[in-house]
């Protein structure tokens, strides 16, 4: 795992400024703390920062062809390269190293743009081709590593693995776009291909990006979707059979390393069962690391201990105080932009924890996604049964009343917890699946955005991104559709934004068997109810582990890596609320309505409503306006 920065005059042969791309390199050191290289050939300049995992003798970059006519920095892993390499052999490349990356620049010139398309892994590069002055830029299937890019007024590009990188560059613009405020406060995250400023982007996944000197900007080209096809035929004792040799087949691809490598082991299904087929994969062993919270109603530890003392592995776990919130400002300069996700304090502690044994961890991400995992995927399908039924014209005005008359009650059971759904009743699909999902609604956002924001704002709603989405999923099926949403948004925004930053942090590759895409394509042929059956999700996936792991593991409620925000905003963090909340800092952006403000800290802090998720967010945008003042 590493860091790629670059720099490209695309009109002129200006020398690039070594001084700026190395900044840029070191603003990503922690990425990768073994080695650093750059390499400046008149208009290009290309920065590598490395954490030697594979081929630790010879794997440095940026790193050539035999003529040195092509030179590549990679960030990432590109698993199928021992069977890439004999391929490319034939075709007349000689290699002087063992390592994946040097597959990449023999690759461009076999294959050209759609080398990536011969690529198992997960991977964000960008490859320099001098012969025909061509900028050549890719990201993974799923998105799991970040590249960010920006087009500069002057006629430069620069892009980055982080924000931070290209915010090391002085001719970056840094004004805040307001769409992406807008989608930051909807889903707590700014969906790709946006970024909190407006100018710079992300590379969606699966995409690509050719620029040619002289020829001007261009946009993104994707190479591949997953389409839900639902239409396997296969049994479901073969399911099971076929899903447990993927799984394997899978890990054993992500355990080739040179460093020592382990596993995230929570106690839930997902990271219990990479553990598992690590162990039928390897005679040493396993390296497994968990976080145990000393809030009970947080807790797995006990589950992750059994699972450890089942397949013998060594087991290593830190206990996390339920007042860990000393790691907020942390949390604010290691994701760049807003990002409000608060699962991602005991996974910083996490990746903390394993970095201490272990250079390469393998994650359980991915797999509820995929496999209907998703408390709400069950509340979506029953809404979307009802939905059926009556044709929206009937629909948008009965249940659009309903959910405005009838009172918000977090404090309720959640069968009385009825008007999210009759909001979602009066929606289509997907508008109805965007507000199960959003922390601040559309009701609430109405509120916090100041007259002058939202004027801004114009028409643009964040539903917008996944009307965007659903427009390609090429399915009529209710939990096909969803799933394709969350791979498209929640996945990539979220999860593995989450994930990079946290352990790039601390140096640590995180690897994901659940997201190969292979898997990916294989489980969206399964019909639906090999995902949920009779309010089950991930059934296929628990029958098949029945032999593997303990049935109260595997059918226990979901807990999911949790902290308690309700009770810290209203004890011991609540003097940081209201200076968040209800500070200058906030106000003087001219974005939010101070009543709104003071109601949601007020309400919050009495215990009349619970506003955690929205706190949170305010919080953390606070966090971000603050280390913008300080020029970082």
């Amino acid at each position: 795992m590493c860091g790629i920065v670059g720099i490209f005059n695309m009109y002129n042969r200006s020398t690039v400024s070594t001084k700026t791309l190395d900044r840029m390199n070191e603003s990503q050191h922690h990425r990768g703390p073994d080695e650093g290289g750059l390499h400046v050939d008149s208009c290009i300049g290309l920065g590598h920062r490395r954490l030697s995992v594979i081929d630790l003798s010879t794997g440095q970059q940026p790193l050539f062809n035999e003529d040195r006519s092509v030179v590549v920095v990679l960030n990432g892993e590109i698993y199928n390269y021992r069977q890439l390499i004999p391929e490319l052999q034939a075709l007349g490349h000689q290699f002087s190293t063992k390592s994946d990356t040097e597959v990449v620049v023999h690759a461009w010139e076999s294959w050209g743009e759609k080398c990536v398309e011969r690529f198992r892994g997960m991977f964000a590069f960008a490859l320099w081709d001098s012969s025909k002055q061509t900028l050549f830029l890719a990201r993974d299937r799923m998105g799991v590593k970040p590249l960010f890019y920006s087009y500069l007024p002057d006629g430069t590009f620069i892009f980055g693995s982080e924000l931070k990188a290209l915010m090391a560059h002085e001719g970056l613009m840094r004004e805040i776009d307001p769409c992406a405020v807008e989608e930051y406060f909807a889903l707590g995250y700014i969906a790709e291909p946006r970024t909190i400023f407006i100018g710079t982007k992300k590379l969606p996944p699966a995409s690509t990006l050719t620029l040619v000197r002289g020829k001007g900007q261009v946009e993104p080209k994707p190479f591949w979707d997953v389409r839900f096809s639902l239409d396997n035929p296969i049994s479901e004792a073969d399911a099971e059979a076929e899903l447990l040799e993927r799984i394997d087949e899978s890990v054993r691809l992500r355990m080739v390393s040179e460093v020592p490598i382990g596993a995230f082991l929570s106690g839930g299904v997902d990271s219990s069962t990479i553990v598992a087929m690590m162990a039928g994969a390897h005679t040493e062993k396993i390296n497994t690391c968990s976080i145990a919270f000393s809030d009970p109603q947080y807790d797995e530890s006990d589950y992750a201990t059994a699972v450890a003392k089942r397949y013998a592995t060594r087991h290593f776990s830190e206990r996390v105080e339920s007042d860990d919130f000393d790691l907020i400002d942390t949390l604010v300069n290691l994701y760049d932009e807003p990002y409000a996700d608060s699962s991602a304090l005991p996974t910083y502690r996490l990746c903390q924890l394993a970095r201490k044994h272990v250079t390469v961890a393998l994650s359980g991400d991915g797999a509820d996604e995929m496999m209907g995992g998703y408390r709400r995927y069950n509340m979506h399908m029953g809404e979307e049964r009802v939905r059926s039924l009556l044709p929206l014209a009937i629909r948008r005005p009965v249940f659009g009343v309903l959910g405005r008359l009838y009172p918000k009650a977090d404090w309720a059971p959640r069968v009385f917890r009825a008007k999210t759904t009759f909001q979602g009743l009066a929606r289509e699909s997907a508008d109805a699946y965007f507000q199960s999902v959003s922390l601040a609604r559309d009701d609430l956002r109405l509120r916090l955005f100041s007259d002058d924001f939202r004027s801004k704002l114009g028409d643009y709603n964040a539903v917008e991104v996944f009307r965007r989405h659903a427009a390609l999923a090429d399915t009529d099926d209710p939990l096909a559709l969803v799933q394709y949403l969350d791979l498209k948004t929640y996945l990539v925004g979220d999860i593995n934004t989450k994930v990079d930053r946290a352990s790039m942090a601390h140096s640590l590759e995180v690897r994901e068997p659940l997201m190969d895409h292979t898997l990916v394509e294989w489980l969206a042929t399964l019909p639906s109810h090999f995902k949920i059956r009779n309010g089950t999700g991930k059934y296929l996936l628990k029958k098949s582990m029945e032999p593997h792991l303990p049935h109260d593991l595997l059918y226990r409620s979901k807990m999911g890596f949790r902290v308690p925000l309700a009770a810290w905003f209203r004890g011991p963090l609540r003097a940081r609320v209201r200076e968040a909340l209800l500070g200058e800092r906030m106000l003087q952006t001219g974005f939010f309505n101070a009543e709104c403000l003071r109601m949601i800290a007020e309400q919050h802090e009495k215990g009349r409503r619970d506003y955690s998720a929205v706190i949170w967010e305010l919080v953390m945008f606070d966090g971000f306006l603050r280390s913008m003042e300080s020029g970082r």
